[in-house]
């Protein structure tokens, strides 16, 4: 059982919201698209404040640590295959940026198992906004006029940009990792065979 804490309790929220936005979306649920809007919205604001929450009352855990991803992941890729079925985006577009999140998540395992920890960049925080804002103009405007084009393809290229950010940021901790391990064995090694 999780500790039910405020933050983890948004989060659950935000998990929960998501078959909310894909039956808004793709039934015949009247007004779909501002309901789809409105939870999706709601759910997104939630994402930075259950971490801010978390962090100013010390009430980090280790559910919140897996699942506040999971959750930002869910909502993004449930919305994006809702918006892919009523024709409002180009399927390509949708499993590239499916396709990012799903290797960010495998290279912050990877990370974590070396006990790497790779802080959000300003580049990740940037992609977060644009394909949330991209997610909300879609829903919002049917047809899409030109400027959603415009957000959803910047939202792209800031979302592939991050996703080679991250990994070659994760391949230069491995390998100041291993730099400091090799010289703490060799500190080891002179230690065992003092000179004199």
């Amino acid at each position: 059982m999780f500790p039910l804490n405020l933050p983890n309790a948004l989060t659950m929220l935000r998990i929960l919201a998501v078959p909310v936005v894909v039956v808004a979306l793709l039934g015949e649920t009247p007004n779909g698209d501002v309901v789809a809007a409105a939870v999706f919205a709601a759910a997104a604001l939630t994402d930075g404040l259950d971490g801010y929450i978390a962090r100013s009352r010390g009430s980090i855990t280790t559910f919140g640590k897996l699942m506040d991803p999971l959750a930002d992941k869910l909502l993004i890729i449930g919305a994006l295959v809702s918006l892919v079925s009523l024709g409002r985006l180009e399927a390509w577009v949708a499993m590239v940026i499916i396709a990012r999140e799903v290797a960010v998540t495998i290279l912050r395992t990877i990370a974590a198992e070396r006990g790497l920890v790779i802080a959000a960049s300003w580049l990740g925080k940037a992609k977060t906004v644009l394909q949330i804002a991209a997610v909300i103009a879609l829903i919002a405007a049917d047809p899409a006029p030109a400027w959603v084009d415009v957000l959803v393809y910047l939202a792209l290229a800031v979302t592939v940009i991050s996703g080679a950010d991250y990994f070659f940021g994760l391949r230069r901790r491995i390998e100041e990792q291993q730099r400091e391990r090799a010289a703490a064995a060799q500190r080891e090694a002179g230690a065992d065979f003092p000179v004199g």
